[in-house]
């Protein structure tokens, strides 16, 4: 469907690349659209030209809609989604109801109500009178960025019922369900030529050693996507082109039995063009505690992992080992989850690891640093030993908003220190162990949806900041447009201002290190 563009703003004068912002419209029709019957239990009706929900004659009937929002072009994103439902008939005066399914795993040829999936929160409600000819949702809440789709809708009608069109009522791109898409694109100007500076030879010359640290420079990686459901291989490749540099550090996350890195991981580093490296963080005490990892019960959970790495997957890796661990330390004698015990998991996992023969593994003990864990009385016995430990990352964030929880710039995030004073984590981890490389494994700078600030002047810190501190030789951006609560956002996007800020950091030749 033809778009409608419209100039809506640019970046003010001064900042580094002049960004132009637009909006288009365009939309995207269901790919499954079908209906389920209480009476019909094992009747598929994915390819009627009409949706039913309500209640008549004894029988209820539900409808499902799935809809797959496609990859969007570089610096675009979401800004706003309608699902629009024409009717096919007069309805009955009732309410209809719009639920989130988490599940996308089924089509209008095979779903039945035997075989329907769990509806999960509710999304909208739309009431209907006799004069109503069609429906609308507002969804900007919830379809954010690329990816799968899918709802369920009811009727609180019990009488009658209400019919709807279905894509089969016209064509796939003619009619049916539909979101009505807004995106908002922006482009920024090329900067205006400045000279090079002058740099030693060898500042282009940065290459990695066995444990992927390297002899200059620092490593530039991202974890893009997050709490979205956009592979995280696509989001990743949107994020590039966002920021104009590849993340030479992919970060995903796994847990439990998962096989991985997955078929999609794999491919995104052994393209030739962009050579990536993967960091993998893994909980393996998934289902259980760290103290009966330690104790062998989950060896054949280790051993699976270690013959699926060695028959598909050479290359060298990151792996961090259930991150952030203070965030789950149950300090109580027994618990099975005490500063101790992790430290014995991880321990236990690494030697039976190396032990089967996956010696590509790159290990990373992941710290949360902040400062109330700092200065728990258990805070050192994290640590599981510099004879399995390869680098000490560090997950950590700020705020752009002043006066807001852990407001300020990329020194606050690695100078925190324990509460009631003491050495920041920048400091203890290079006086306690001065051999080891420090990887930011997790970093961003957020505000909250509701208050919208600019992240420039932070993202001015962090080069900076890098300079003054040659143990960091790696750091990952976690770029999200909502936390896992739904209260923050770390995009880098947020603001034109912070994405050009944002992009003139990624160009810095600090991140001009060759994995090959």
């Amino acid at each position: 469907m033809a778009a409608v563009v419209a100039v809506t703003g640019l970046a003010p004068a001064g900042t580094a690349n002049a960004a132009t912002i637009t909006t288009t419209t365009t939309s995207v029709y269901a790919s499954d659209d079908t209906y389920t019957s209480s009476t019909r239990r094992t009747t598929a009706f994915g390819q009627a030209d009409k949706l039913v929900v309500g209640r008549a004659n004894g029988e209820t009937r539900m409808s499902y809609l799935k809809f797959t929002v496609k990859a969007l072009p570089a610096g675009a994103t979401l800004a706003g989604a309608q699902l629009k439902l024409p009717l096919a008939a007069k309805p009955p005066a009732s309410t209809l109801t719009l639920m989130r399914v988490p599940s996308t795993a089924w089509t209008e040829k095979t779903l039945t109500t035997a075989r329907a999936p769990r509806a999960g929160a509710t999304v909208g409600t739309v009431k209907l009178t006799s004069t109503t000819t069609g429906a609308t949702f507002d969804l900007s809440k919830v379809v954010t960025r690329p990816g799968v789709y899918a709802f369920a809708l009811k009727s609180s009608a019990t009488t009658a019922v209400t019919r709807l069109r279905s894509v089969e009522y016209g064509t796939a791109t003619t009619g049916g369900p539909q979101l009505r898409l807004t995106i908002r694109k922006t482009t920024l100007a090329p900067a205006p030529a400045t000279p090079a500076p002058a740099t030693p030879a060898a500042a282009q010359q940065c290459v990695v050693d066995t444990l992927l640290v390297p002899s200059c420079g620092v490593l530039w990686g991202a974890a893009a996507g997050g709490f979205t459901d956009t592979p995280r291989d696509i989001a990743l490749q949107q994020w590039e082109q966002a920021t104009g540099r590849t993340a030479t550090i992919f970060h995903q996350y796994h847990k439990g039995d998962e096989k991985f890195p997955t078929k999609a991981e794999i491919a995104m580093t052994r393209d030739p063009a962009k050579p990536r490296a993967l960091l993998l963080n893994w909980k393996i005490a998934y289902g259980t505690t760290w103290a009966k990892v330690a104790a062998g019960e989950k060896d054949a959970r280790i051993d699976n992992w270690a013959a699926y790495i060695k028959a598909t997957y050479p290359e060298k890796f990151f792996l961090a080992l259930h991150h952030e661990p203070e965030n789950d330390v149950n300090p109580a004698a027994g618990s099975g989850m005490t500063a101790k015990d992790y430290a014995a998991m991880y321990r236990h996992v690494i030697q039976r690891l190396r032990a089967a023969g996956v010696t590509n593994a790159i290990n990373v003990v992941a710290y949360m640093g902040n400062e109330k864990w700092l200065a728990q009385s258990w805070w050192s016995d994290l640590y599981p030993g510099d004879d399995v430990v390869d680098w000490i990352g560090l997950d950590s964030y700020v705020s752009a908003e002043p006066g807001y929880y852990h407001h300020g710039d990329f020194a606050d995030l690695l100078d925190r220190e324990p509460t009631g004073g003491g050495t920041g984590f920048y400091d203890w981890a290079t006086t306690a162990h001065p051999t080891k490389p420090i990887m930011v494994a997790e970093w961003g700078v957020y505000h909250r949806t509701t208050h919208t600030v600019d992240k420039s002047p932070a993202f001015r810190t962090v080069a900076p900041e890098l300079a003054k501190r040659p143990a960091v030789k790696a750091i990952v951006y976690f770029d999200t447009e909502r936390d896992d609560e739904g209260d923050r956002n770390i995009s880098i996007a947020s603001t034109p201002q912070a994405l050009a800020t944002f992009r003139d950091l990624a160009a810095d030749p600090i991140f001009n290190v060759n994995l090959r």
